[in-house]
C-alpha cells in the first residue's frame, strides 16, 4: 500500500469476517487484531462456553466495554503510528472512528452461516442466540443499531464468492483507493467511558 490504510472488517458469525480479514492481512503484509479471540479468551480464561459467557456479558455491559476499549486502544495507536493495519470485531468500523480508511462489512444468507459454524463449539440455537444478544447490548451500550450497513464503504455477500474472491475484491478497493481525495469518510465513533475494573467479571462460582 501506497498509504498505510487502517482497514476495519465486521460481519455477524459465519459471515467469514475472521478469515478473510486475516486473509487480507496476510496479502497486504501488516498486522492485524480480531476481537472475535479477545472475547473468546475471556471466556476460556472464565472456564465458560461462548454461550454462557454471551450470557453473562448481556448481565454485565462492562464486559462488551472492556473488550471494546482495548479495540478502540488498538485502533489509536496504530492509527498514530501510520502502519497498515486490519482490525476486525462487530463493531470495528464503529470504534475505529475517523481513524479507519475504509470499512468493509461481509455477510450471507443465515443457512450458509449456520453451515459454516458447523465445525465450532457453538451449535446452531446458541449461535442465533448470541447474534440477537449482541444486537440488543449494542443498541443498549452505545445506541447502535449493528444491522444498519449503511455508513460500510463496501459490503459484500461472501456466499456470492470464493474467500479468494472476496479478497480479491477487497484488494482491488484498496487499489483504486484515493485518501488524498476522500469525501465521504465516516466521521462518528462510539465514546467509551473510562476504565472499569475487571473484579466483577470473574467465573461463575
Amino acid at each position: 500500500m501506497e498509504h498505510n490504510l487502517l482497514i476495519t472488517v465486521s460481519g455477524p458469525p459465519g459471515s467469514g469476517a475472521s478469515s478473510t480479514s486475516q486473509a487480507l492481512a496476510e496479502a497486504l503484509g501488516v498486522q492485524r487484531v480480531d476481537g472475535g479471540e479477545v472475547f473468546r479468551e475471556l471466556a476460556e480464561e472464565r472456564g465458560m462456553s461462548l454461550t454462557q459467557f454471551s450470557a453473562r456479558a448481556d448481565e454485565k455491559p462492562e464486559i462488551d466495554r472492556l473488550i471494546d476499549r482495548r479495540l478502540q486502544r488498538v485502533a489509536e495507536v496504530w492509527g498514530a503510528s501510520n502502519k497498515g493495519f486490519v482490525l476486525e470485531s462487530r463493531l470495528a468500523g464503529w470504534l475505529a472512528g475517523n481513524r479507519a480508511d475504509l470499512r468493509v462489512w461481509l455477510s450471507a444468507p443465515e443457512e450458509v452461516r449456520v453451515t459454516r459454524t458447523e465445525d465450532r463449539e457453538e451449535m446452531e440455537s446458541e449461535m442465533r442466540v448470541r447474534e440477537v444478544q449482541e444486537i440488543g447490548r449494542f443498541e443498549r451500550a452505545y445506541g447502535v443499531d449493528v444491522t444498519d450497513t449503511s455508513f460500510y464503504d463496501l459490503s459484500l455477500n461472501t456466499s456470492r464468492w470464493s474467500r479468494e474472491s472476496v479478497v480479491e475484491v477487497i484488494l482491488q478497493a484498496i487499489e483504486e483507493y484515493d485518501y488524498e481525495d476522500d469525501e465521504g469518510a465516516f466521521t462518528n465513533e462510539i465514546e467509551l467511558p473510562d476504565d472499569e475494573g475487571e473484579t466483577s467479571l470473574g467465573p461463575d462460582r
